[in-house]
């Protein structure tokens, strides 16, 4: 009989990730090369927006002593999906998608189960893959868990992208499918430097990734 597992409490490491999936870091650097480069550029108004937002987080981050994933997701990641176009045609915002994986080998039977943060899609097809924490809460702590996600993805001909976000911090993972699955992620960005509001890069990279997407499907 094929056990039924959380993600959240199967995969807790990346050497879960490792001996269930067969997955590991890539550490060619043109494997990840879509947050480098040339990247669209953002309009004025959009700048506006993030630097209203960047003021915002940092205002509830003065009223409590950490913010709750829930709030994250309400005072930033909402308004950043919507900023960015994902909530508007022709893509598809999915809150709370639900997946499941199954890992069937010589060592064992195991269906995982799971539900995405958010998840855009373009005529079915996934475009990213979104895990939010609350603020305090390392992004990198959230890759393996979003890894699993990530191979849920039903379409392995292409590449699976992802950002992790707590509000404060954000990264990118990619992620293929083949003989050996591998991954690979960004720097961190954050809106901790006072210098520069870094969502701008955010947003020019999941603008890369939705131009590389919306490519393929339109």
């Amino acid at each position: 009989m094929i056990q039924a597992t959380a993600i959240s409490k199967a995969i807790t490491k990346l050497s879960d990730v490792r001996s269930k999936f067969n997955l590991s870091r890539s550490d060619d650097p043109q494997f990840f090369t879509e947050w480098l480069g040339e990247l669209p550029e953002i309009k004025d108004r959009e700048k506006l927006e993030l630097d209203r937002l960047k003021k915002r987080y940092f205002y509830y981050l003065e009223q409590e002593e950490s913010i709750s994933e829930g709030t994250v997701n309400i005072i930033i990641i909402h308004p950043l999906l919507d900023i960015m176009g994902l909530c508007d045609p022709p893509f598809i915002i999915r809150g709370e998608a639900y997946l499941k994986v199954e890992i069937e080998n010589k060592a064992e039977s195991l269906v995982l189960q799971g539900r995405i943060d958010a998840l855009a899609v373009i005529d079915q097809f996934w475009v990213v893959v979104i895990e939010a924490k609350e603020s305090g809460f390392s992004v990198f702590n959230a890759l393996p868990q979003t890894l699993a996600y990530m191979m849920g993805n039903p379409h392995l001909e292409k590449p699976t992208f992802a950002m992790i976000a707590n509000g404060e911090d954000y990264i990118f993972v990619k992620l293929t499918r083949a003989a050996t699955n591998q991954y690979a992620f960004s720097k961190k960005f954050t809106i901790a430097n006072p210098q520069t509001n870094e969502l701008y890069d955010v947003m020019r990279i999941v603008k890369r990734l939705i131009n590389l997407s919306a490519g393929d499907h339109t």
